[in-house]
């Protein structure tokens, strides 16, 4: 089986403590795999270019990601909210849900 179908870690040659120590250090903060990016003569090195661009696609999923995994907080803390509101004797209004409701005449 080649390198390419099973997922073990491919052995880049000629790699410096350097180079890894940069590649380290841009999985841990992704602004140094950005700066090793701009960097030409660590953009040069096959090793630095392979981690730092690794490095910057995962740090795009996992920003998108804590979007959709913290993204179930703000419903509850609104209804929270919301509650709070009920509670204190006023009509809470949801921006367009509540003259959507009005309009159908579920509520007045």
């Amino acid at each position: 089986m080649s390198d390419e179908m099973n997922n073990t870690p491919q052995d880049m040659g000629d790699s410096t403590s350097d180079d890894r120590l940069w590649s380290l250090l841009g999985y841990i903060l992704p602004i140094i795999a950005i700066i090793a990016l701009l960097m030409e003569d660590k953009r040069a090195r096959p090793f630095i270019r392979h981690n730092a661009v690794n490095a910057l696609m995962i740090a795009v999923i996992t920003f998108l990601l804590s979007f959709t995994v913290c993204g179930w907080i703000i419903p509850v803390v609104y209804s929270i909210f919301l509650g709070v509101q009920a509670y204190q004797g006023q009509k809470p209004e949801v921006p367009v849900l509540t003259k959507f409701a009005m309009d159908q005449g579920w509520i007045s």
